[in-house]
Parts: C-alpha cells; sequence; structure tokens
C-alpha cells in the first residue's frame, strides 16, 4: 500500500508541474487613439526648431564679417555634426553653433570645441518677438 501512494504522489506531482509550466500561445493587439500619432509628428516640429530659446548654442567667435567667413567655413570643415549658423548683432558677426536641448549636450561639445576655438562659450539666444 505504501508503495502505491508513493508512486501515486509522484505521478501527481509530474502531472502537476508539466501543467502548472505549460504555455498557450496568443496574439497582442495594441489599441490607442490616433491623436497620438498627430502628438508624435507635432513634437518632431517642434524639436526641428532652430530658433527654440530653450536650446542652448555655441558662440564660436565675434567680429568683423571677414573673420566671420573664414571662421564658419573653418568650424565646418573641424565640426561636421553642428552646423554653423552666422549672425549680425551691431556691430559684430557672430558664429553661432549647435542647438543642444541640454546644458550637458552643450557642454560635451564645447568640450570637443575649445581645443580648436578657445575663446568658444555656451549661451541661449534671446526670444525673438
Amino acid at each position: 500500500m505504501n508503495l502505491k501512494i508513493s508512486i501515486l504522489t509522484v505521478f501527481c506531482i509530474i502531472l502537476s508541474i508539466t501543467e502548472s509550466y505549460a504555455q498557450q500561445q496568443g496574439s497582442v493587439v495594441i489599441r490607442q487613439d490616433k491623436k497620438i500619432d498627430d502628438l508624435l509628428e507635432l513634437k518632431k516640429e517642434m524639436n526641428k526648431n532652430e530658433n527654440d530659446s530653450e536650446r542652448y548654442k555655441i558662440q564660436v567667435y565675434s567680429g568683423n564679417r571677414v573673420g566671420a567667413q573664414n571662421v564658419e567655413k573653418e568650424f565646418s570643415q573641424s565640426f561636421g555634426d553642428w552646423k554653423p549658423t552666422m549672425e549680425y548683432e551691431t556691430p559684430n558677426f557672430k558664429i553661432w553653433a549647435g542647438n543642444f536641448r541640454t546644458r550637458l549636450e552643450a557642454d560635451r561639445a564645447l568640450d570637443k570645441i575649445k581645443k580648436k576655438f578657445p575663446s568658444a562659450f555656451i549661451f541661449k539666444p534671446k526670444k525673438i518677438m
């Protein structure tokens, strides 16, 4: 009798282990509001805005037009990742580079840029009304 109980117990344990690890295949359906795609597109457009005053830029040069043109060309050749732009603020032409979302991004870029342009610094452009 003891042997029958032992065999029955082992059989029940094996059966319960087998059943507990069994998995069924199924499918997952994701339902999301169609407005989410619209919001994602809007966010992409907002992130493209070069004149966003919440972004950081790096000023590489401030001086006369010829010097600004030379620095702009030299910067483009040295740092292809950040497009330089020439801005005019009376009486100087300025070369600005980058469009960084965070101060950390700007700091990392500044470390690289300062090796070639030691007077470079980070700033946030003023809002244009």
